[in-house]
């Protein structure tokens, strides 16, 4: 997916702080919150995206700790629900 179809969907769904299916091309899906750091515009330009995992979500929310996400490639994404 480009990184403007994944803009389009984040702002759509408002998914600030709501969990999202992520189905990939070559991996299992996964279902994560993306958050938006101090660097959200300068990765959206390269298609990269802070995603915390379902496993760590109820982490986050106590702590907004941005280490518990990973970077994934909008490349690779191929649903976003």
């Amino acid at each position: 997916m480009t990184n403007d179809q994944i803009e389009n969907f984040l702002l759509k769904k408002s998914v600030d702080n709501v969990p999202a299916k992520i189905n990939f091309k070559a991996r299992q899906p996964i279902v994560g919150l993306f958050i938006q750091s101090k660097d959200f515009d300068y990765l959206k330009t390269k298609n990269l995206w802070r995603i915390v995992g379902e496993s760590k979500l109820d982490e986050y929310s106590k702590t907004k700790d941005e280490s518990l996400a990973r970077i994934f490639n909008g490349t690779e994404f191929t649903k976003l629900s």
